[in-house]
């Protein structure tokens, strides 16, 4: 199939799951951002994608060469853990975080707790944009034009309900836990460790869920982990817009 085609086939329905998610979210702000912030955010989400492939591509060649050594060799399923947990889910939580702390978070567009939720969800929302369009890039050239366009949209879907879905809910736990960390200062630090770690958990444990385990477990344990997650960040926009409405941070 003729590529000039399948690029912005595949732009459009890899951006399209982020936008969905993104129109949702906006809508929780009883105070909207900037519409020039929130894009600049988004992009700042997509680029931070580069170092993220960096990394993880120079963690996963190291973890490969690791697989060599008879205790990996034998304990073969910690190998599977430190790939969906630390080369991928660390790597990726953390390079979210750094994009919003290094240039969000003294930004004056700042002015309320949400705001930091929000930010998190959008920065992630970009990266998950890139992602999904690379995700979609893959041999189908022997397809017909018909099942190209179905199995673009398919893919589009799963990834909507799914690891875009999960990406907005590790970030915007995290986003809480960092509201929370401003109310108290002195424990600024250990909030901000704890949502890192938590984000980064509950990311590795879906990843590792749906790659790793057998039927029927690779379906149940992602599902009820995206339907907790909601309710946990519903209820955490709930708590945070119960704090000052407008708080210079």
């Amino acid at each position: 199939m003729d590529l000039a085609f399948r690029i912005p086939l595949y732009v459009l329905f890899g951006i399209f799951p982020s936008l969905i998610w993104l129109f949702y979210y906006l809508k929780k702000d009883v105070h909207p951002e900037p519409k020039r912030m929130i894009l600049e955010v988004f992009l700042y989400g997509v680029l931070a994608t580069v170092p993220v492939f960096l990394l993880e591509t120079q963690l996963s060649g190291l973890l490969q060469q690791l697989q060599y050594f008879e205790f990996f060799i034998r304990f073969s399923f910690i190998t599977d853990i430190l790939k969906w947990f630390v080369v991928i889910a660390l790597t990726e939580e953390l390079l979210k975080y750094l994009a919003v702390k290094l240039i969000v978070l003294k930004r004056q567009e700042l002015d309320e707790p949400l705001d930091i939720i929000l930010y998190m969800i959008v920065v992630a929302l970009g990266f998950a944009a890139l992602e999904n369009i690379l995700y979609l890039f893959s041999p189908i050239d022997s397809l017909s034009l018909n099942n190209i366009v179905k199995t673009t949209i398919s893919i589009s879907f799963i990834r909507f309900i799914g690891a875009t879905f999960l990406h907005t809910l590790c970030s915007g736990i995290l986003g809480y836990f960092l509201a929370v960390s401003f109310l108290y200062l002195k424990k600024r630090l250990l909030l901000t460790v704890m949502g890192i770690f938590t984000a980064v958990f509950l990311h590795g444990l879906y990843n590792f869920s749906i790659i790793t385990l057998d039927d029927p477990l690779n379906l149940i344990i992602p599902m009820v982990m995206i339907v907790a997650l909601a309710a946990l960040l519903v209820q955490a926009f709930n708590n945070v817009k119960k704090l000052k409405s407008i708080c210079k941070i």
